[in-house]
């Protein structure tokens, strides 16, 4: 009976057999310290359309409840807060890569946003957060006839 190996070529470039000096590297601090001291901030993409700007916010494992959405002065404040249950706590990782237990956001917030108009949706791990442009800003395209 033959059994399956994970074939490994050793290249020049490598420093030790069975590539131990990139193991050792390719890690973050959390693997050995431990994924407490761990802080991460949740991807954010910005896109831009006529009439608005849409952010949107990969933060899986939330419930909308757990997030406060607030604009003052200019700036756009998302945060989230994510309590952990018993179970949770009593659960240990052989490795955790991403933890999400709270964050805090903040965007600076362009003259042409509509700020009292903001408005914002949760669905399958995403936060879009839609942020309508000013009438003003709205660019009109106007047809000329060339005569």
């Amino acid at each position: 009976m033959r059994s399956l190996a994970k074939f490994r070529p050793n290249p020049s470039t490598k420093l030790f057999p069975d590539g131990l000096f990139e193991d050792f590297f390719n890690r973050s601090i959390a693997d050995f310290v431990g994924s407490d001291v761990l802080i991460t901030q949740p991807a954010v993409n910005i896109l831009e359309t006529e009439t608005s700007f849409v952010l949107e916010v990969a933060a899986p494992g939330f419930d909308k409840q757990q997030f406060e959405i607030q604009v003052a002065d200019d700036v756009l404040t998302v945060r989230a807060k994510h309590d952990e249950n018993e179970q949770e706590k009593q659960e240990r990782f052989t490795r955790r890569t991403y933890r999400f237990e709270a964050f805090e956001r903040t965007f600076r917030l362009p003259q042409t946003v509509n700020q009292d108009g903001v408005s914002a949706v949760y669905e399958n791990g995403i936060l879009m957060v839609t942020l309508p442009k000013k009438e003003e800003a709205v660019s009109s395209a106007k047809a000329i006839t060339i005569g």
